[in-house]
């Protein structure tokens, strides 16, 4: 559904997993940063509000969208961390640069994810311009932070589902 038709902010919270033992790594780019804090702002919130603890929520940086797939790989790498959320966002320009990079982020996220077994969340905005990227980091579409936020505790409850002895 494109995100002109639904909030990103709202969710179904129903049977979600206890997180409060969770450890989530959040990554966030540092290329159109006043996007990315406003992901972050809500991803981190939306963890806090579902169970997570502060303690438990390790933020990392990197300089833009193309390092997260790496980034991801190095902290979904640890035994210490549950599950990661990749916040960023890359605006269309004249060229098709965001093409090749969005698909690359995309990819490389979903081989950490399967590499590693753990819950890598693509929480990258791929906007026209500047104001259909604000219109989704919590303006008027909601915050795809809270999204990603959300999507890694009901991955985390799915894999406990999975692998949980009946």
């Amino acid at each position: 559904m494109a995100t002109d038709l639904k909030n990103l902010s709202v969710f179904s919270t129903d049977e979600l997993p206890d997180v409060s033992l969770r450890r989530f790594a959040i990554l966030v780019s540092e290329w159109n940063t006043e996007v990315t804090e406003a992901l972050f702002s809500g991803a981190y919130q939306t963890l806090l509000q579902h169970g997570a603890k502060a303690e438990n929520i390790i933020r990392g940086n990197v300089p833009g969208s193309y390092e997260l797939s790496l980034g991801a790989q190095w902290f979904a790498q640890r035994n210490d961390i549950d599950a990661v959320i990749a916040l960023g966002c890359v605006i269309q320009g004249e060229t098709k640069h965001n093409d090749y990079i969005n698909h690359a982020v995309a990819q490389g996220l979903t081989n950490v994810g399967l590499k590693t077994g753990k819950p890598v969340i693509f929480g990258v905005l791929t906007p026209n311009d500047q104001q259909q990227a604000l219109d989704r980091a919590g303006g008027k579409h909601g915050n795809k932070g809270d999204e990603a936020a959300i999507t890694a505790i009901k991955m985390l409850g799915l894999q406990q589902q999975v692998y949980s002895k009946f």
